[in-house]
């Protein structure tokens, strides 16, 4: 039997934003790690509120500002136009924000105009420090490993500035940018025969594949 393409809306319902969350969403943890952080900031929210604080209607609450940029940058939104139309109609981020279901949208110019104060305060360097600090409180942080981009590591050294470490002095190139006659197609390199000429803390990698 074929259903009938239509439906009727209730007037009232009991069903709240955090029911059409799964249990296992990743913005789970995400929501409660950020709000121990924001927490622990409320001090500071009240501090830099009070101020600069000259009358007039409430701004938006800096935790659900931090709460939309984290959003955007989860989920790559290219522009705060585009953030506030999607919390807008979108439940789940209405959920990560902290707006119920009914709750109005502010106006993009009004979100960037709140962003800029909490930039201007160093609001979002004191949460990446707090995160910090909960992350060694947990145990999470450790100082035997670390992560370097090596696209940001600078050498004096290219290819050609390598040569074979039991060369003669006399045979390396007097600007260790050229190379000798010599034909390298098909020489095999490493770090234990060859060396650079011009940065002797320069070694040879291979990017993965």
């Amino acid at each position: 039997m074929r259903g009938a393409d239509g439906y009727t809306e209730s007037m009232f319902t009991v069903t709240k934003l955090d029911d059409f969350v799964p249990a296992n969403h990743p913005l789970r943890p995400i929501r409660t790690w950020l709000n121990e952080a924001l927490k622990r900031m409320d001090v500071v929210f009240t501090r830099r509120y009070e101020s600069d604080a000259k009358g007039g209607r409430p701004s938006i609450a800096p935790e659900k500002l931090i709460r939309a940029l984290l959003l955007q940058v989860l989920y790559s939104i290219r522009s705060e136009r585009m953030l506030m139309e999607q919390i807008s109609y979108n439940m789940l981020f209405r959920w990560f924000v902290g707006l119920a279901m009914d709750d109005a949208v502010g106006d993009h110019s009004t979100f960037s105009k709140n962003r800029e104060r909490l930039m201007a305060h160093d609001v979002i360097v004191g949460l990446f420090n707090e995160t910090v600090e909960i992350a060694h409180a947990r145990g999470h942080l450790s100082g035997e490993h670390f992560s370097v981009d090596g696209t940001l590591i600078q050498a004096w050294a290219g290819q050609k500035s390598f040569v074979r470490r039991d060369k003669s002095d006399d045979e390396t190139p007097p600007d260790g940018g050229t190379r000798s006659k010599e034909s390298w197609h098909g020489e095999k390199r490493s770090n234990e025969t060859h060396e650079s000429s011009t940065d002797s803390e320069a070694r040879l990698f291979r990017k993965s594949r």
